[in-house]
């Protein structure tokens, strides 16, 4: 009988392709080549300013899969989630109430593998934004060839006005709603945005109670319960591999490259403390509460002390201050830079999507932007800054180092065996690197930009699945010219 370790409806077991940890961790590496180019061309589609946000990930989708002749009813299949969940999740409050959140499970594609996604707890975590990092999820992991599809999952909650107690309800209450939706070869969480290792040690207590002990259920758990190493720092550890690569292949000196980072949350502080160590020049930060800026360098060090102690990093001593970003009104009207709008030469967004869109694009002055938020830059302003002349490096690119180390504990817990750090950092270094490398040479043969080509990567390699599968057309996936 089937089960969740063969192909559906037969006894055929499914076949795992592990990631063996590099021989060559020793080797010297080749400088990086291929800069990340601008196209002079640029489509002459303009997006709208008011896609929602499952649009403007299609968006970029559509244009990949135009310049590929995809079939329109291949597109079809892939514009939508294969599975929405919508689930609620009734918890009992301190005080004696009884509250009601809403969660969201959605499946995008599983054509190369079981579906992976995290799990974001946030205020604005509705349906339509879950869908649309389900789909990023599904090129991202695409792009750097890992076997897995595309999921993602969230609660609208604020996790941080509520006791731990609750917390820890709302994150038992969501997974056992999900819990037939998931299991090791059908659909892995992670941790994302509001949530932690913490979080999914519930989540794989919780599952666990139901269908026994399952470790590879989630990825980014603690080291005790089957975590991997350097998965916590993993995604602002690749984010730094890839502005080293950029910087590399454009000729710039990182002790001369200003860095900004909007964000310093998990993924912010990591990209900051690996970009200082790299050279960079940290010229601002900034978080919720607002942000800090010093032209000659912050001490990253000092900051996330200060960060430890207060909770946040505005009033860091001998920083400047700056005002917290604010995206604009719906008119157009700016209300303030904030970080945005500092002088620097690349700008890291690391919190919030959207943060860059039709009402504040103007005041980017940065060259580079290198997206370690999930779709930080709206398609119009995305639209309008390509043909400015700014290089843009996709999430679905730059924080992917997330995602690879996931599958690197997925693959831990599978075979029951530990990698050294030293094996995890070399094997994300390789995949993450070969998967940019692969993305600017192709940028650069075809003259479209970096997140054209990226989505064209990832785009390629899930409709030649569903061909596989025998999921397309009579007539084939592309159009017959």
């Amino acid at each position: 009988m089937a089960n969740e370790n063969t192909v559906p409806g037969s006894d055929v077991p499914i076949a795992i392709r592990f990631a063996e940890p590099s021989q060559e961790s020793l080797a010297v590496r080749p400088p990086a080549e291929t800069p990340p180019v601008v196209p002079t061309d640029v489509d002459a589609d303009v997006p709208s300013k008011t896609f929602s946000s499952s649009d403007g990930a299609n968006f970029f989708f559509l244009q990949a899969a135009r310049h590929l002749g995809v079939n329109s009813e291949v597109v079809e299949l892939l514009k939508n989630p294969w599975r929405e969940l919508h689930v609620e999740i009734p918890v009992h409050t301190e005080d004696g109430h009884l509250r009601v959140y809403s969660g969201f499970r959605v499946q995008h594609s599983g054509a190369r593998g079981p579906y992976k996604g995290g799990v974001r707890f946030h205020p604005l975590a509705d349906l339509d934004e879950v869908r649309a990092l389900a789909a990023l999820m599904t090129w991202k992991t695409s792009i750097v060839d890992i076997p897995f599809g595309g999921a993602k999952g969230g609660v609208q909650i604020d996790p941080r006005s509520i006791p731990t107690s609750e917390l820890q309800q709302v994150t038992r209450g969501y997974l056992e709603n999900i819990a037939h939706l998931l299991g090791v070869y059908r659909d892995v969480a992670a941790p994302d945005m509001g949530t932690d290792a913490q979080t999914m040690a519930w989540m794989m207590d919780a599952y666990g109670k139901r269908y026994g002990y399952a470790p590879g259920i989630v990825t980014g758990k603690p080291i005790a319960m089957g975590g991997s190493y350097g998965r916590t720092e993993a995604t602002g550890r690749g984010v730094s591999l890839v502005v080293r690569d950029t910087l590399e292949t454009m000729g710039r000196d990182p002790a001369k490259t200003r860095v900004a980072i909007q964000g310093f949350g998990n993924v912010g502080s990591y990209s900051a403390k690996y970009l200082r160590e790299l050279g960079c020049p940290i010229v601002a930060i900034s978080d919720l509460r607002g942000g800090i800026h010093d032209a000659d360098g912050l001490d990253i060090d000092a900051v996330i002390e200060h960060v430890a102690r207060t909770g946040s990093v505005v009033e860091m001593p001998g920083a400047d201050p700056l005002p917290a970003d604010d995206t604009g009104d719906t008119d157009g009207t700016q209300v303030s830079p904030g970080l945005l709008g500092v002088d620097c030469d690349v700008l890291i967004p690391a919190a919030l999507g959207e943060v860059i869109n039709a009402s504040n694009w103007q005041i980017v002055q940065a060259p580079i932007i290198i997206e370690a938020a999930n779709h930080p830059v709206t398609p119009y302003a995305d639209y309008q800054l390509t043909k400015q002349g700014t290089v843009i490096v996709p999430d679905i690119v730059a924080n992917a180092g997330g995602v690879l180390v996931s599958y690197f504990e997925w693959t831990q817990n599978i075979q029951q065996h530990r990698w050294s750090l030293e094996q995890v950092n070399s094997e994300l270094e390789r995949m993450l690197c070969d998967a940019y490398t692969n993305v600017r040479k192709l940028a650069h043969d075809e003259g479209v930009a970096v997140r054209t080509a990226a989505f064209i990567v990832g785009v390629e390699r899930v409709v030649e699945a569903l061909e596989l599968r025998g999921l397309v057309p009579a007539n084939g996936a592309y159009h017959k010219d």
